[in-house]
């Protein structure tokens, strides 16, 4: 799966610094591909799409 952090459940709007945050725990390589934009395939993404499940049933 692609990075897309925008469609990413982990992907939150952090009040304190008001802007959208990586909400996992990532270690020192996954925050520098993280902030350089460089992730591939992502290992926490999580789709944000709820009807994912329900296309493909159909």
């Amino acid at each position: 799966m692609a990075a897309n952090c925008e469609m990413c459940n982990n992907f939150v709007y952090d009040d304190e610094d008001e802007c959208y945050v990586c909400d996992m725990n990532l270690d020192e390589d996954d925050m520098v591909k993280f902030l350089t934009g460089t992730f591939s395939d992502c290992p926490f993404y999580q789709s944000g799409d709820e009807y994912l499940v329900v296309r493909h049933q159909m």
